[in-house]
């Protein structure tokens, strides 16, 4: 039986969504288009009847900002925001900057699979030669973590995601639930992923299967142990919500030719 409910969200779009590059840890900004998908998952949630308490973030900006254009649209710009690298994105390692649909063509659709979708695979690890290493590793928001420098990921796989995440999940953003605080997790692809594999009990294999779009809101109805009762529901139009899953899966293919 529901007893709680929390709404994740992965950010809208980032400009290196657009142009199919693994952005990882490197710190983007929303598109013009990942705007207005933050602003309509505000006005939807609105609509629905939505009101939170708190809202969760990660430490890079496309995640923080998705969350303050949400609560603008539903008028809720008071709602405190709580940050936490341990809610980042996958760290993808030496692939960050790399195109996938390029990824593809050099190395095959079924291996970009495996370094995108697999619960257990670590992509190669960045290293002090790599074009983005002094970008995120000088960065002073990580002189803020609750870990040193020295102790923050060189590649991550699914797995090392939600090994990171649920000491999070279980210390600060559960209790919140607990307490019967309406939360809403503004994250990404990977973060969101990992939670809920965590939360629905999803096999190592399954969920390679899991593909959440940019924007799009997802009702979670957990119980007293804070597991999901029931199916995730992905809010708003279904119609658009399947053609952005599609689009989503097939960034990591071949792309054909104009």
């Amino acid at each position: 039986m529901s007893k709680y409910k929390v709404v994740l969200l992965r950010h809208g779009e980032g400009q290196w969504n657009k142009e199919n590059r693994f952005c990882s840890w490197v710190d983007q900004k929303l598109s013009a288009d990942g705007v207005k998908e933050a602003q309509e998952c505000g006005r939807l949630l609105k609509e629905q009847g939505y009101a939170f308490d708190v809202v969760f973030t990660s430490l890079l900006s496309r995640s923080v900002q998705t969350a303050w254009l949400v609560l603008e649209a539903m008028g809720q710009e008071w709602v405190p925001v709580v940050k936490s690298w341990r809610l980042n994105e996958r760290h993808y390692g030496a692939l960050i900057g790399l195109n996938r649909a390029e990824m593809a063509l050099n190395h095959g659709e079924e291996q970009v699979k495996v370094w995108r979708r697999s619960y257990d695979v670590t992509p190669p690890p960045i290293d002090r030669s790599h074009p983005y290493f002094l970008e995120i590793y000088n960065d002073r928001r990580y002189g803020t973590c609750d870990v040193s420098k020295e102790q923050l990921p060189q590649a991550e796989s699914l797995k090392q995601v939600l090994d990171r995440l649920l000491p999070y999940w279980d210390g600060t953003v559960g209790p919140e639930v607990r307490a019967g605080r309406s939360v809403l997790i503004s994250a990404h692809g990977n973060s969101c992923r990992a939670l809920l594999k965590h939360l629905e009990g999803i096999s190592d294999s399954d969920i390679a299967y899991v593909t959440l779009p940019t924007g799009t809101p997802v009702l979670l109805e957990l119980d007293e142990n804070l597991r999901s009762v029931k199916p995730r529901e992905l809010l708003g139009d279904q119609v658009k919500i399947q053609a952005a899953i599609k689009k989503v899966e097939d960034q990591g293919k071949v792309q054909p030719s104009a």
